[in-house]
């Protein structure tokens, strides 16, 4: 079938709306072409404007009518032009309104404070071009899933390099070596005791004690393990949302999370919300399933995935109510099969929580009681707007797309579409504006995303969209944020690790400034310099004051958590040998040694000093490393 032509050339210009309509009625569903009839517009704008790519003319120039081959790579073509302009578009926008991005680790003012974003979009487009010609080849879904998988892990791989840029990592790195210490029974009985928790839970740390305990206390074993987590969640989003609808929806859902800077910037830390994303999703695909097949295997399978995911984070409490939004929304049985499948997984949930509170009844209240009167009255306290997180922190195209699919399961009134928007709307309901706490809600996000995508008829465009989102946040990811994170005080941290590493002293101690302009503890970057070395650290412990104005603040300060653990449980005082290296942390190149500091440091020298500074962030970490003066030994004349 050809599609028939106007004559005057110049109504092309007349009525663009139109020729706008045409190219999304062809990015739309068959059924929806067959309802609006604008392809006349549209083969006026290819006849006109693209015909001599294609030697569409007829002798004499007159443009002749086009084949359903040619209007169909015509509008790819258009498509493609179209995506790859509003790439750019959104990113030098961003660059241009990134006063607007608050956010605490890496706003975009900080990022591209010194016009990278024009190399960043240089290397965006290098890459639109040649994902153009990707889209070419069409792979199986499950070939397609595999390459998303390893994509996945080599991006994050790419990113190991960067420092532990949040202290929350030196926590977790002291319950983890408590358990590679001593052994698993000795860290489920100190718990919340001799192992200082704060409001963590244990799962996570257990995990990452037994990978120190059976590896070795390295962090390229941590990184490569919450990797793997990401890749974990990749599939798990797929599963999800090939179950809820189809592989294409599943697939571009696991793709769409490589399509979040600030996610990718989270996986290499030693931090607990990557693995706390794979248990919570987890639990969502196997309570789907469930649910669906009745089973018993996949009834314990659910119990099992929900208690991993209550062990994880106490976040998850909260999203885990979206499990009676999946019974309901994707029931397939009876109501009263449901009824039965549902108490099944509450009573098994409901053992395992009498089987806490009997383990951990006294700290877990304790716990609780500081989340409601620290961490919930801090929500109001530490936060960073909606349009930081869903706007520079995530791909705008992800947050349009996952807005316009509201509208889409509106309409075609999907009850199953509950299921991916609920974690997403308790965010906003409850104002949750802090990134770190809605990131394990940002698979469903994703799905949402690609809910809108599934509708584009035309797969060489649906990928090519895919691609050009999966590369523009991959660009900013490493060449943006990953280069701003390697200019950061704590770069200094793992460098000084390195350095440590090759020099012949066994044993190093590790002296502490106090914090001139922060309120933290600094005793924090004993664990975290300790995570990048294998030398034996010893601490020298000398009275830290907290300063002015931050001491009337520490009570509901983000940081307070540094506070409330001593090193000496970890860490042995220093003895007076002398072979041995001193290091000396402080928070400034012009920090004055006290005069006890100065009196240790007779008959050493300064070794290396680590002093790069970004200027940002009140808490740094200058390192200076010391080394034993060498003694002379005497000539023998003869």
């Amino acid at each position: 079938m050809s599609i028939s032509l106007c004559h005057k050339r110049g109504d092309i210009f007349v009525k663009p709306f139109r020729l706008l309509r045409a190219c999304y009625a062809l990015l739309t569903p068959q059924e929806k072409i067959l309802r609006i009839d604008y392809r006349h517009n549209l083969n006026r704008l290819m006849s006109y404007s693209i015909s001599p790519l294609f030697r569409l003319s007829q002798a004499g120039g007159t443009p002749r009518q086009l084949s359903e081959p040619e209007s169909a790579a015509a509008t790819r073509y258009l498509a493609a032009v179209l995506f790859a302009l509003l790439t750019l578009t959104a990113l030098f926008v961003l660059y241009i309104l990134r006063a607007y991005d608050d956010n605490r680790l890496t706003s975009w003012q900080w990022v591209f404070a010194n016009n990278e974003v024009f190399i960043t979009g240089l290397i965006i487009l290098v890459g639109l071009l040649l994902s153009w010609w990707l889209t070419v080849i069409r792979l199986p879904q499950k070939q397609a899933l595999v390459i998303l998988l390893v994509s996945s892990f080599m991006i994050c791989a790419a990113l190991w390099s960067q420092p532990e840029i949040i202290v929350d990592a030196s926590r977790y790195f002291l319950q983890a070596k408590s358990l590679a210490a001593n052994s698993p029974a000795y860290f489920m009985h100190e718990w919340g005791y001799g192992i200082a928790a704060w409001t963590d839970l244990p799962l996570v740390p257990f995990i990452y004690g037994l990978v120190f305990r059976f590896v070795g206390e390295y962090r390229i074993a941590i990184q490569v393990v919450t990797t793997l987590f990401f890749c974990g969640t990749v599939l798990l989003t797929f599963l999800i949302g090939t179950e809820l609808w189809d592989e294409v929806t599943g697939l571009y859902g696991g793709a769409l999370l490589l399509g979040m800077p600030f996610l990718l910037t989270q996986v290499p830390l030693m931090l607990v919300d990557v693995p706390t994303m794979f248990f919570l999703s987890l639990a969502v695909y196997t309570t789907l399933i469930a649910v669906k097949t009745g089973a018993v295997s996949w009834l314990l399978m659910a119990i099992i995935s929900i208690v991993l995911a209550l062990l994880s984070k106490y976040s998850t409490w909260l999203m885990l109510s979206v499990l009676p939004v999946i019974a309901i929304s994707c029931r397939t049985g009876s109501w009263a099969n449901l009824c039965r499948q549902m108490l099944f997984i509450l009573t098994g949930v409901a053992l395992f929580f009498i089987l806490l509170l009997v383990w951990k009844y006294d700290f877990i209240v304790k716990q609780i009681a500081l989340l409601v009167t620290y961490q919930l009255p801090g929500l109001g306290r530490w936060q960073e707007s909606y349009l930081s997180t869903f706007f520079f922190q995530v791909h705008p195209f992800i947050t349009l797309a996952a807005l316009y699919s509201i509208y889409l399961a509106w309409r075609k009134r999907d009850v199953r579409y509950l299921v991916i928007i609920w974690m997403l709307l308790l965010v906003l309901l409850l104002e949750i504006k802090r990134i770190r706490y809605a990131l394990i809600a940002f698979p469903m996000l994703a799905l949402m995303a690609a809910y809108t995508l599934r509708q584009i008829a035309d797969y060489r465009i649906r990928n090519y969209l895919v691609l050009c989102i999966i590369v523009s946040s991959t660009a900013v990811t490493l060449y943006g944020y990953a280069s701003f994170v390697n200019k950061t005080s704590a770069i200094n941290i793992k460098h000084a690790g390195e350095f440590l590493n090759k020099i012949n002293s066994p044993l190093v101690e590790v002296i502490l400034l106090p914090q001139t302009k922060s309120s933290i503890n600094p005793a924090v970057s004993v664990p975290l310099l300790d995570l990048f070395t294998n030398k034996n650290l010893v601490y020298w412990e000398q009275p830290v004051l907290i300063p002015e104005p931050e001491q009337q603040h520490l009570n509901t300060s983000s940081l307070r958590f540094s506070w409330e653990y001593k090193l000496e449980n970890h860490y042995e005082m220093s003895p007076e040998k002398a072979d041995k290296a001193i290091v000396i942390i402080s928070n400034g190149a012009t920090q004055a040694l006290p005069a006890v500091v100065t009196q240790r440091l007779n008959g050493f020298h300064i070794e290396q000093r680590f002093a790069q500074y970004e200027g940002i962030y009140r808490y740094s970490t200058i390192v200076e490393v010391y080394e034993a003066n060498r003694r002379h030994e005497p000539v023998d004349s003869t």
